[in-house]
């Protein structure tokens, strides 16, 4: 498989990275006056005092804002047009998204719907979307991420849940990059082992499928692999200790950097594929989701002759030098799982059943169908039921 040499690189988001970033905050020009805060519908913002930093670094910024806690782990899309609603009627200006890659995923869907008119699936290519284009600037959008896993702090794409539709599915826009983003690794030491683990495997897999996608450039290569090797390298050693600052701070240099590999390459059908799972099944991670089909997905390709030589070098970054052959990855890949304590994760427990596999893989070609045109070989629906019988347990 050649690496093609052209690209584009355009990666407008301003970064402050590092531990106490969040600190800096009000340092820097907001802009707008007047935020909407958006956090999720849990408690641990709140508990870990996220929150209150954040508003006191607005309030010294000379900043309003009105907090919108409403964003579930998989956010929907009555959640995301509900926060364009509070916008508007609250006179926010800009958006700031606290926590993990839901909240600033839904935080640029409410930036869409503060601006313009309709339903958000007015707005959606995709699946059941009507495709009409963005007319109203989307108001602009801070990023302050509190976990490392979707790199959503750095790309121009949302991922939001259509439950009517059983769609799950991105909008997109330029004007979705965030302004700027705080990626403070000293937010994500409170993560849970389990969570860290789900949160880490999706910034790894961001990566990996980039790195086989057949779209594959000079630039996403090189983003890839340092994403897979500060990811593959650090992660364990994050869930078992997730105090450890060292390895907090390179498991979100990787995923950061895994957002950016979203943009100068892309993904391919693994995302597709869990989003199906996790469209019908609204309880469950989506990480949990991706790691369950991982194994059987990289195999697939791997049985079949897909550029061996990067699943080799994959293997490599992820810390065994010696690898040979291109199976290799998959058994690091299965060691960095049992490292963390997930590699024994089932789709029953999560209620997912082998006859739903069908219309999981009919929904992933429609709501997410352009991933596998990056895929290194085609996938048919045949192929895709037979990912994830393997995967069940």
């Amino acid at each position: 498989m050649k690496t093609i040499t052209q690209y584009e690189f355009d990666v407008p988001t301003h970064t402050i990275f590092g531990a106490g970033a969040l600190n800096n905050l009000h340092k820097q020009v907001p802009p707008g006056r007047k935020a909407l805060l958006v956090i999720s519908n849990g408690k641990s913002t709140r508990a870990n005092g996220y929150l209150d930093r954040t508003l006191e670094q607005l309030q010294l910024a000379g900043v309003q804002a009105v907090v919108f806690d409403k964003v579930q782990a998989n956010p929907l899309k009555a959640t995301v047009e509900e926060g364009g609603v509070c916008a508007r009627e609250n006179g926010c200006d800009f958006i700031v998204a606290l926590g993990g890659g839901s909240c600033m995923d839904a935080a640029k869907g409410i930036a869409v719907m503060a601006t313009n008119e309709g339903d958000l699936w007015d707005y959606i290519v995709p699946g059941t979307g009507k495709g009409k284009p963005i007319t109203n600037t989307p108001l602009p959008i801070v990023a302050i991420t509190t976990t490392a896993g979707t790199g959503s702090e750095t790309d121009s794409g949302g991922v939001i849940t259509n439950p009517e539709t059983h769609e799950k599915t991105a909008i997109f826009g330029h004007d979705l990059f965030p302004k700027l983003a705080i990626v403070d690794p000293q937010l994500m030491l409170s993560v849970p082992p389990q969570f860290t683990a789900f949160q880490g495997f999706d910034a790894l897999f961001h990566s990996t499928e980039g790195y086989i996608a057949s779209t594959a450039n000079l630039i996403s290569d090189m983003v890839s692999l340092t994403a897979i090797e500060n990811v593959g390298r650090h992660l364990a050693a994050a869930v078992k200790d997730g105090n450890s600052m060292p390895d907090r701070e390179r498991v979100a240099f990787g995923n950061w950097l895994s957002g950016v590999q979203m943009v100068v390459g892309t993904c391919t059908s693994e995302h597709s594929l869990e989003h199906a799972l996790s469209a019908y099944h609204q309880e469950l991670p989506h990480g949990a989701g991706l790691i369950m089909i991982s194994r059987a997905y990289y195999t697939h390709f791997i049985e079949r002759g897909a550029a061996p030589e990067r699943f080799i070098r994959m293997a490599q970054a992820l810390g065994m030098t010696d690898a040979k052959e291109p199976a290799d990855f998959v058994r690091a890949l299965v060691k960095l799982q049992e490292a963390c304590g997930v590699a024994d994760l089932k789709m029953s427990d999560y209620g997912i059943k082998p006859d739903e596999f069908e219309t999981m893989a009919h929904n992933a070609k429609s709501a997410m169908g352009w991933l596998f045109d990056h895929d290194p070989l085609p996938l048919s629906i045949e192929d895709c039921v037979a990912i994830y019988m393997a995967s069940y347990r």
